[in-house]
């Protein structure tokens, strides 16, 4: 009993600073009493039943902006359009070049306001967010219909104009942006909500809605979207389908391949395939929307989806916890599994470098454990239907973990302001990194046992020349690699590439756990995928869009097609 309570002393203490800031008003907290049998003054548990994880980092607009402002400042970041090793593709001749009569055409489907030719807004559609791929187009199309979208690719298709269908443009690996001069279509106008189904949780939208949007709308109707994503508040629901994003909530509720109950899809030539069905249950042929999700623009473009929502529950718990060393991160995980179960919904964890730097570049973030310096970090979110009941299962998790040596150290959010300050510190490592200057990032999937050795593997390889992050879905065995220099650099990506890829397959890993392939991988798509199954990929291609205009360049390497 004593050790018990010697743990709880340690563990639930309040978060330092943070634990001035006033609760919110209206949400009630509990605390804790198994302790107090042996020690009085330990009841330092504070819950929040009804925790809406709030905006922060990069769900707001400002960390686009701000990449893709400074992305059109040449002299600012080299080599802006190579992430990888990749030999650089040379512009197919086979695609027809924009001429008048072209952007006539267009006018005269969109209007004067759907065709956009202003230098500075195609100077911000043309980049990345983060200032990494650049390309050269010289028209913006912005359909705001089905209709519109089907036009536009059957005439691109007869003219054999190439096109990048286009979201939030949030992507990571060049998939979002042209190489070239490829026409720019962009389902941002395309944002209206269709329906909900409030008995099933079925939501119908357009491709072009804000995934923050959605997820206000449903929590209104008491449903949550599956899917979280840092970038929530820039992203397209149309993108992250065509990327199949994984993101925060894949613990619990897994990929969207399982989420999705129906997708409108625009084929190269302008069919329009409507498979826009909100069946849960339809045995009948190949479930062909499964060959859009994930496909990254390169089979059709999604103009509208329905999506399955589960129910909205009133008790989110948040702890941040601190362990010594990556053994006991995995133990921590295997043992929430076992322990917390059906209200397990994140396990996030990042090693200390991803703290400090979001500590050094991010406002207002704070470390929620400054007394001491520890290896890793592991944020856990649960959430259930019963305060009471999640409670307890969360504060006998933690003390027992403490007690099993696994947590070095911890705290649990008492209210909104600090869940908040725990979730940025998470999701803003991405935009935090940014700010440094070159990043080189690789999202991996690694059996979990193996997954923080290519961390250690790129630290020995690059020494000071770089510095190497790693922080990820651990639940999911999802590591996010990066790697931050001040300027991208010949020499350092030559030690990164191919090694990392070579690596990953000898774990038998993948070398895109969520992010896709876009430009920056698709020659690599083979450290992942057998020959056999690039060359069905390559078939499906060529019969979807023979002429290849739907976003070129991207997912299949151009020597199978």
């Amino acid at each position: 009993m004593a050790r018990r309570a010697a743990a709880a002393a340690r563990l639930l203490r309040r978060p330092g600073p943070l634990a001035a800031e006033p609760p919110v008003r209206g949400m009630p907290h509990t605390e804790y009493e198994f302790a107090s049998r042996t020690v009085n003054s330990c009841r330092r548990f504070h819950w929040i039943p009804s925790l809406q994880r709030p905006p922060c980092g990069p769900r707001t607009n400002v960390e686009t902006y701000e990449g893709q402002h400074s992305a059109n400042k040449a002299s600012e970041v080299q080599k802006r359009t190579f992430g990888s090793a990749a030999t650089h593709n040379q512009r197919n001749p086979a695609y027809s070049e924009l001429n008048s009569d072209d952007v006539c055409y267009f006018k005269s489907i969109l209007g004067d306001n759907g065709v956009v030719q202003d230098e500075d807004r195609i100077a911000v559609a043309n980049v990345d967010w983060m200032g990494k791929y650049k390309g050269a187009s010289q028209l913006l199309l912005l359909p705001k219909s089905t209709k519109e979208v089907s036009k536009i690719l059957s005439y691109c298709n007869t003219r054999r104009l190439a096109v990048v269908p286009q979201g939030g443009n949030t992507g990571l690996v060049g998939g979002s942006v042209p190489v070239y001069d490829e026409v720019i279509v962009s389902l941002a106008g395309m944002d209206k909500i269709i329906s909900f189904d409030n008995v099933n949780g079925i939501l119908t939208s357009e491709a072009g809605c804000v995934l923050e949007n959605l997820s206000t709308f449903v929590e209104n109707e008491g449903f949550i979207m599956p899917l979280d994503l840092g970038a929530k508040g820039s992203c397209h629901i149309g993108g992250n389908i065509s990327t199949n994003a994984g993101g925060l909530r894949f613990i619990r509720y897994g990929s969207l391949h399982g989420n999705v109950l129906g997708l409108e899809v625009v084929l190269a030539d302008g069919t329009i395939l409507d498979m826009l069905t909100t069946l849960r249950k339809d045995n009948t042929g190949y479930d062909l929307k499964h060959l859009f999700i994930g496909s990254e623009g390169s089979l059709g473009v999604v103009t509208k989806v329905a999506v399955l929502t589960p129910a909205k529950l009133p008790a989110t718990n948040v702890a941040f916890l601190s362990c010594n060393d990556y053994t006991s991160c995995q133990k921590l995980l295997l043992a929430a599994r076992r322990n917390l179960g059906e209200i397990l919904s994140a396990f996030e964890f990042m090693d200390h470098h991803c703290i400090d730097l979001a500590i050094r570049h991010l406002e207002g973030v704070q470390n929620p454990l400054p007394a001491s310096q520890y290896k890793f970090y592991v944020l856990i979110e649960t959430t259930g239907s019963d305060e009471s009941y999640d409670k307890t299962k969360l504060e006998a998790f933690l003390l027992r973990s403490m007690e099993d040596g696994l947590v070095s150290d911890g705290v649990i959010a008492q209210d909104i302001s600090q869940a908040s300050n725990f979730w940025r510190i998470r999701e803003g490592i991405s935009e935090a990194s940014v700010k440094v200057g070159a990043v080189y990032k690789y999202d991996l999937s690694i059996p979990v046992e193996k997954l923080y050795d290519i961390v250690e593997e790129m630290r020995c390889r690059l020494g000071d020349n770089a510095e190497v992050l790693g922080y990820g879905h651990l639940g999911d065995g999802n590591l996010h690699l990066n790697i931050l220099s001040s300027k991208y650099d010949d020499s350092i990506l030559t030690q990164i590439e191919p090694f990392v890829y070579e690596w990953t397959s000898a774990q038998r890993g993948s070398i895109s756990a969520e992010h896709g392939l876009g430009l920056m991988k698709a020659e690599k798509i083979h450290y992942s995928k057998s020959t056999e199954a690039v060359q069905l990929m390559a078939s499906i291609k060529k019969l979807l869009d023979p002429n290849s205009i739907l976003n070129p360049y991207k997912v299949l390497p151009q020597s199978v097609l």
